[in-house]
């Protein structure tokens, strides 16, 4: 069940180790800037406005369509190296109105309409020819995920649950092949797969149709897509993932070890030892 976890693409590491990290919402830009100071990098936080959390105190905001503000910044600073992390939701049309910097990215990635992934990897390639590399902010600082393939957790799964996550496995890059989600839910047949809603709302389906269940069974996976650029695209699981599984009496987690971020490890393990529910990484 060992998957071969290594990046799909290779880039230059700047090695004066000065790094811009476009911040969106929730807690993972904290731990990834934390991460990325402890591994020896000079991080300048660019907070997305109206996404990123204030307390982060950013060095500067900017709005979606406002990048050229920042690409000067950058410049200016001798930063060519972005990291970008954190969830994005539903952004103010006034936000989006591109300056003309963005402008000629958001027309690069137009022409990639394919799909989440393709739109992914022709934003990454639009900034690669301004001069911009984007690099993955776990490949920098491992400790953001699972460094090691196994089991996480004082549960193990066992027989029953080793034939769940094979399926798992399989239905799960069987529908991120087809760009439709990478997160799926199996107790024998599968449950639920992940689409546009999100890997959060479906889960909250879940525990709903299995709210009247009385013995846990199952597994949740949130696997890395075949193809997936995770410099942009960028798969990760926490401790409301942990409750939200221990809620729709589901067995355990499996992911990927190496590319899966895991927001607040230690917190995540010990949420999943108290709920008695396993984490596996593969």
């Amino acid at each position: 069940m060992q998957l071969d976890s290594t990046p799909i693409y290779a880039y230059p590491i700047d090695m004066s180790k000065k790094i811009a990290l476009v911040a969106g919402a929730l807690d993972l830009p904290f731990f990834t800037r934390d991460a990325l100071r402890r591994a020896g990098w000079d991080v300048f936080v660019v907070g997305l406005k109206n996404f990123y959390d204030p307390r982060l105190k950013p060095d500067m905001v900017v709005r979606l369509g406002g990048g050229g503000r920042a690409v000067r910044e950058f410049r200016r600073r001798g930063i060519n190296t972005l990291t970008f992390v954190g969830a994005l939701g539903h952004p103010n049309l006034r936000d989006i109105r591109p300056d003309f910097w963005s402008l000629s990215i958001l027309f690069s990635i137009l022409k990639h309409q394919q799909g989440y992934d393709s739109m992914a990897v022709a934003l990454t390639g639009a900034l690669a020819r301004r001069g911009l590399n984007v690099v993955a902010a776990q490949d920098l600082a491992p400790e953001l995920t699972f460094e090691t393939p196994g089991v996480q957790t004082k549960t193990h799964p066992t027989k029953s649950d080793t034939r769940d996550i094979e399926r798992a496995i399989d239905v799960s890059h069987t529908i991120g092949a087809a760009d439709i989600g990478a997160s799926v839910v199996v107790d024998k047949q599968v449950i639920a797969v992940e689409a546009a809603e999100g890997t959060a709302k479906m889960l909250e389906r879940v525990v709903d149709m299995r709210k009247n269940i009385k013995r846990n069974s199952g597994v949740f996976a949130k696997m890395t897509k075949p193809g997936q650029d995770l410099r942009i695209d960028i798969p990760a699981i926490g401790i409301d993932t942990v409750r939200a599984v221990a809620a729709a009496h589901l067995r355990g987690i499996v992911v990927n070890a190496k590319t899966c971020f895991v927001v607040d490890k230690p917190a995540v393990i010990r949420a999943a030892n108290q709920a008695k529910i396993f984490i596996m990484a593969v």
